[in-house]
C-alpha cells in the first residue's frame, strides 16, 4: 500500500477515537500526539507537522458539532479535512488542449529520480484516453538514455524524436520542431544530474525559454525524504516548475517528506508512481488519498481503474444487466477479468470505503488471486449452457468441470458458492444507481463470507 505504515498509524489513531466514551480536551491532544508521531515517522517537515496538528487541535476544541453529527464523527471529518487541505486540497489533473498542437510536458529532476520511466506512465495514460502521444529525448548526457526512452515508447506505439549524436539539447528540440505539431502531446525529456549543477540550470533555461512549455513537471523520489522540499524549491526557482511526479510512493517509509515538499513549494502534485509497470500511475486526487489513508477508500480511483480494465461496451452491458438483477457465470468471468486487469487485490481494496481499515493478511489476498485464476480455468470448462444459468450444475457436472479444468471438486464448489453470494449481492444492487444509497443499501448486510 501507498505509505503503508502511515497509513496503518492514522488508522489506529481514529480506532482510538472510536473507543472513547466521550469526546474532551484530554483525547484531542492524545490524538493530536499520535497524528503527529505518525506524520514525522513519516519524514514529514517537522514545522509543516506543528502547523497541521494545531490546526486540527483549534478546530476540534472550538468549532461547534453540527447537528445530526456526533462529536466522534466530527472530529474525525476534521481530521480528513485538514490532511486533505496539507495534501493539497483539490485534485490538479492536467487537461490537454487539443488545439495546442501540441500541448508540451517537459520533465525535469534530478538523476536517478524516474523521469525517463514517468515520461513512459504518462505517455500511456493519455495514449489510453484517446490522444496522441510523442515523446522527445533531450537527456544528451546520461549514456543510452535516448535509447531508453525509445524503447519505452516503442512498447506503447507511441513515436520517439532522439538524436543521439547531437549533444546541444535545444538543437534537437529545433531539429525536430516541425514535426510536433502532428500531435495532441509532447512529453520532452530533459538532463538529471547528481544536483541542480550550473550547466543544467543554463540548459534549462534556455528550453524552457524556447519551448515554452504548458506543465512542466518535478519528477521526485519518494525515497529522498526531506531533502526534497530543497531540490523541488531550487527547481522551482529555474524553470518555475508547474507540477510534481512523485515516484516510488509505494516502497518507502519517507513519501510524507516528498508530499511535504509540494506543501511549501505550493507546486501541486499532479501524478504519483506507485509501481514499476507502465500503468501504475494515479492522477494525485488529495481526498481519495487521504480516504485510503484513512481506511475510508477511494470511489473515484476504484471507477478510473474499471473503466481502464472493462472496455465501454462490455461495462456498460454488464451494468445494465445488473441493475435489471440478472447476472450469470459469464458476467462473473467478466467481473473477475476485470479485476485481474486492476491490479493486486491489495491496492483495490484499499480503494473499497470501509474495506481499506480491515487488517487481511497480504498471504490471504495473494491465495485469493490465486483463486480468480483457478477459477477462471473452471469456468473455461463449463459448458455453454452452464455458463448461461450456472443453478444446472449438479454433482455430476461438477465431477466433470473439475476433471475437464484440472480442479478438484471442492475448488468447483467454491466457485458455485462464490457466485451465489456475488448474485445475492446483484440483487441487493438492483435498480440502485445512487453511490450513497448503495452503500447503505450494503451495510451490515455483507454476505457471510463473501470475498472481493
Amino acid at each position: 500500500m501507498v505509505l503503508d505504515k502511515l497509513g496503518s498509524s492514522l488508522k489506529e489513531t481514529l480506532a482510538k477515537i472510536a473507543k472513547s466514551m466521550f469526546v474532551d480536551e484530554s483525547v484531542v491532544n492524545e490524538l493530536v500526539k499520535d497524528i503527529q508521531r505518525a506524520l514525522l515517522q513519516a519524514d514529514v517537515n517537522v514545522k509543516l507537522v506543528f502547523a497541521l496538528s494545531n490546526s486540527i487541535k483549534k478546530r476540534a476544541l472550538e468549532e461547534k458539532v453540527p447537528s445530526g453529527v456526533t462529536q466522534k464523527e466530527y472530529l474525525v471529518r476534521i481530521v480528513y479535512e485538514e490532511l486533505t487541505k496539507f495534501m493539497g486540497g483539490e485534485k490538479n489533473e492536467i487537461v490537454i488542449d487539443k488545439t495546442k498542437k501540441p500541448f508540451k510536458i517537459m520533465m525535469v529532476g534530478l538523476f536517478g529520480s524516474g523521469k525517463t520511466t514517468s515520461i513512459s506512465k504518462i505517455g500511456r495514460y493519455y495514449t489510453n484516453r484517446g490522444f496522441k502521444v510523442a515523446t522527445l529525448g533531450l537527456d544528451v548526457h546520461r549514456p543510452a538514455a535516448p535509447q531508453q526512452l525509445k524503447q519505452l515508447s516503442d512498447r506503447l506505439n507511441v513515436t520517439c524524436f532522439i538524436n543521439e549524436k547531437e549533444k546541444n539539447a535545444l538543437k534537437i528540440y529545433k531539429e525536430y520542431e516541425k514535426e510536433f505539431s502532428k500531435y495532441d502531446l509532447l512529453i520532452i525529456d530533459t538532463a538529471g544530474r547528481d544536483a541542480l549543477s550550473d550547466d543544467l540550470i543554463k540548459e534549462l533555461k534556455e528550453l524552457t525559454n524556447y519551448a515554452k512549455p504548458d506543465e512542466k513537471l518535478l519528477v521526485i523520489s519518494s525515497d529522498l525524504g526531506q531533502t526534497a522540499q530543497k531540490q523541488a524549491e531550487s527547481f522551482h526557482e529555474t524553470c518555475a516548475v508547474t507540477g510534481i511526479f512523485i515516484t516510488k510512493l509505494d516502497g518507502t517509509a519517507k513519501g510524507g517528506g516528498a508530499l511535504s515538499a509540494c506543501a511549501a513549494t505550493q507546486a501541486p502534485v499532479k501524478f504519483i508512481g506507485v509501481g514499476e509497470k507502465p500503468e501504475d500511475i494515479e492522477v494525485f486526487n488529495p481526498k481519495g488519498f487521504v480516504g485510503r489513508l484513512l481506511g475510508m477508500g477511494d470511489i473515484e480511483a476504484l471507477l478510473e481503474k474499471a473503466q481502464e480494465a472493462m472496455d465501454k461496451e462490455t461495462a456498460e452491458d454488464l451494468g445494465k444487466r445488473l441493475l435489471k438483477g440478472e447476472f450469470n457465470f459469464l458476467d462473473l468471468y467478466e467481473q473477475m477479468s476485470a479485476m485481474s486487469k486492476m491490479g493486486p487485490l491489495s491496492k483495490v481494496m484499499e480503494m473499497i470505503p470501509g474495506m481499506g481499515g480491515m487488517k487481511i493478511p497480504k498471504e490471504m489476498l495473494e491465495g485469493q488471486e490465486g483463486k480468480l485464476k483457478k477459477w477462471k480455468i473452471i469456468m473455461q470448462s463449463c459448458t455453454k449452457e452452464e455458463l448461461e444459468d450456472p443453478e444446472i450444475i449438479g454433482r455430476d457436472r461438477i465431477e466433470r468441470i473439475a476433471k475437464g479444468s484440472g480442479a478438484t471438486v471442492q475448488e468447483v464448489r467454491e466457485l458455485l458458492k462464490q457466485y451465489k453470494q456475488t448474485k445475492k449481492m446483484m440483487k441487493m444492487m438492483k435498480g440502485t444507481e445512487d453511490p450513497e444509497k448503495l452503500m447503505k443499501k450494503f451495510k451490515g448486510k455483507m454476505p457471510k463470507g463473501f470475498k472481493f
